[in-house]
C-alpha cells in the first residue's frame, strides 16, 4: 500500500524487464522502451507514430521465484478479447438493454476470483461513500448478503457454471459449525478479515481513514441466513447441481436459527452503533425457514417440518405487529421503531407480503416520500437513524433499481421505466456503476465498481422483460394467497 520502497533491479538475462521487489512480492515490467531511475522512479520517453503500438507489460510474481518467460503481448491482448466476446455471447437476456445488461454481467465475472468462484463486493477499498468524510470500507470481500443475487441473475442470465461456481465457494466458505457463520469472507472463504487502518495513505479526496479489511466479519447479521437458504432454494427450482450434502448444512443453519432469530443483529448495512431488531432482518429470517420448508415440501427433503412452520408463521406475525407502524401504513427500519429503510423493499420480492397487499403499497409510498433525494433513494436517513458513524451518504443504488422492481409488481410501468433509464444515466462512460450516487456533487461514490448495483441492474431488467414474474414467483403468488 504504497508504504515500502522497492529494490529495482534491471534483468541481465533479458532485455528491456526491470523488477520491483519487496519482501513476499515482486512486479516485472516488460518493454522495449528505454528505461531510466529517476528519483526514486523508473521512468522513461519516447515517441510513438500514427498505427504504432508500444507494449508494456507489468507481471505479478512471488519474489522467490525466478522470473517466468515474457508473453507476447498483442497475442495475449487478442486472446483475452476473444474470450470476452465469447463469453458475453452466451447471454442469455433478449429484453431492452442488452447493452446494459451485458456490461453488469462483464463486470461480474471479471470481479469473480476464477480458482475459487468467489464474487468480491467490489475491487476497491476506502472510496468513500462521504467525500472527505470517514464511511470509507474495504469492500474486496465476498459477502453472504450477495448470494442470492448473484444465484438468480447469473441463471436467469444463461450462465450457470458461473452460478455453479459460487454455489460451490457458497457451500466451501461456511461449511462446519452453523454457529460460525458470519456476512463477508476473503476470496478463498478465508475467514478472519480485521480492519486496520493505513494512516500513511491521503484517501481519496482527502477521505480518510483508508481502511484494509473488515470487521463486519465478527458481526451478527441475521439476513445472512435467509440469504444463504434462499440462494440454495434458486438453485434447486433451477436444477443446478450442487454438493450432495448441501442439505445438512442449510439443515443445520435453520436449526441454529430456531434459537437466534429473536436477538437483536447489526443488520444488512452493517451499523457501528447498538444493535436492533430490524425488520428486514426478521424478514430474512422468515425467508430462512420458509426456504426449509418449501425444501421439504417440494424436493423430498427430510426435517422438523410442523415446528419450522410454526416459527415461520410466528416470524410473520411479530413483523407485521411490530415492524409496522400503523398509523403511518409503513413498515419501519426496526421494530417499534418509527424511522424508514429502503431494505423492506424487498418484502414483496422476497414472498414475505403480495406487492398490492397495503401495507406493501403504503411501504413502498412512504420510502418514495421520505428517502427519496432527487427521484433517488437512500436506504435510510442518518439524520434520523444513528448508524454510529458521523456524516452523510449519497443514494444507494441497489435499493433505487429495487424501487423499480416494485414499481413493475404494482404495473407501473412507465414509472419503472422512467426511473430505471434514469440510474442507467448515472453509469459512467464504460457502464460501470458504484455503490451510491451523491446527488449534491453529481458523482458516483463508495466503493467501484459495485456488485450490488450491478447484480440489481441485472435483475429490474430481467424483471421488466417478464413483466414481473421473475420478481413475483411461487413464493410470491403464495403469499398472495396468505394475503
Amino acid at each position: 500500500y504504497g508504504r515500502v520502497m522497492p529494490w529495482r533491479s534491471r534483468s541481465r538475462s533479458r532485455d528491456g524487464r526491470w523488477r520491483a521487489l519487496a519482501g513476499p512480492h515482486s512486479a516485472v515490467l516488460t518493454t522495449q522502451v528505454p528505461l531510466e531511475d529517476e528519483d526514486d522512479a523508473t521512468v522513461c520517453e519516447f515517441d510513438v507514430r500514427a498505427g504504432e503500438r508500444v507494449p508494456f507489460v507489468l507481471t505479478y510474481e512471488p519474489s522467490h521465484m525466478p522470473a517466468a518467460d515474457p508473453i507476447d503481448p498483442i497475442e495475449r491482448l487478442e486472446q483475452t478479447e476473444r474470450f470476452w466476446r465469447d463469453w458475453a455471447g452466451r447471454c442469455e437476456y433478449d429484453g431492452d438493454w442488452p447493452d446494459a445488461v451485458s456490461r453488469s454481467l462483464i463486470t461480474i465475472k471479471a470481479m469473480t476470483y476464477a480458482p475459487t468462484g468467489g464474487i468480491v463486493a467490489a475491487p476497491t477499498t476506502s472510496l468513500p461513500e462521504d467525500v472527505g468524510g470517514v464511511r470509507n470500507w474495504d469492500y474486496r470481500f465476498c459477502w453472504l448478503r450477495d448470494a442470492v443475487f448473484a444465484i438468480q441473475s447469473l441463471i436467469s442470465a444463461g450462465y450457470r457454471d458461473e452460478a455453479r461456481d459460487w454455489g460451490d465457494w457458497l457451500l466451501r466458505a461456511i461449511a462446519g459449525s452453523a454457529a460460525q457463520l458470519q456476512p463477508c469472507y476473503g476470496i478463498a472463504g478465508e475467514r478472519r478479515t480485521e480492519e486496520r487502518e493505513i494512516d500513511w495513505l491521503p484517501g481519496y479526496r482527502d477521505s480518510r481513514p483508508v481502511r484494509i479489511g473488515n470487521d463486519a466479519y465478527g458481526q451478527l447479521q441475521l439476513d445472512c441466513f435467509g440469504s444463504v437458504l434462499d440462494a440454495f432454494h434458486h438453485a434447486r427450482t433451477s436444477g443446478l447441481k450442487l454438493h450432495d450434502d448441501g442439505w445438512q448444512l442449510e439443515s443445520n443453519l435453520v436449526r441454529h436459527l430456531e434459537d437466534l432469530w429473536q436477538k437483536s443483529d447489526e443488520g444488512i448495512w452493517e451499523i457501528r452503533s447498538d444493535g436492533r431488531h430490524f425488520v428486514h432482518s426478521k424478514v430474512l429470517c422468515w425467508v430462512a425457514f420458509d426456504r426449509a420448508i418449501k425444501a421439504i415440501e417440494r424436493f423430498g427433503r427430510t426435517g422438523p417440518l410442523a415446528r419450522w412452520r410454526s416459527i415461520r408463521d410466528r416470524i410473520h406475525r411479530e413483523v407485521c405487529d411490530r415492524g409496522f407502524d400503523r398509523s403511518r401504513g409503513t413498515f419501519t427500519q426496526y421494530y417499534d421503531g418509527k424511522a424508514l429503510d429502503a431494505a423492506n423493499l424487498l418484502i414483496p420480492i422476497l414472498g414475505f407480503l403480495p406487492p398490492d397487499d397495503p401495507r406493501v403499497v403504503g411501504t413502498v409510498d412512504a420510502i418514495q416520500r421520505e428517502l427519496s433525494r432527487d427521484g433517488l433513494l437512500l436506504r435510510y436517513d442518518t439524520d434520523v437513524t444513528d448508524d454510529g458513524l458521523p456524516g452523510k451518504e449519497g443514494v444507494f443504488l441497489a435499493c433505487s433499481f429495487w424501487l423499480v422492481d416494485n414499481l413493475v409488481l404494482q404495473r407501473r410501468n412507465d414509472e419503472a421505466s422512467r426511473l430505471f433509464e434514469r440510474l442507467l444515466a448515472l453509469r459512467n462512460d464504460v457502464g460501470l456503476l458504484a455503490e451510491q450516487f451523491d446527488v449534491r456533487i453529481g458523482a458516483q461514490v463508495g466503493n467501484f465498481p459495485q456488485a450490488f448495483s450491478h447484480f440489481a441492474l441485472i435483475d429490474s431488467a430481467l424483471n421488466f422483460t417478464s413483466s414481473g414474474q421473475a420478481v413475483e414467483d411461487v413464493d410470491a403468488r403464495q403469499a398472495r394467497r396468505r394475503g
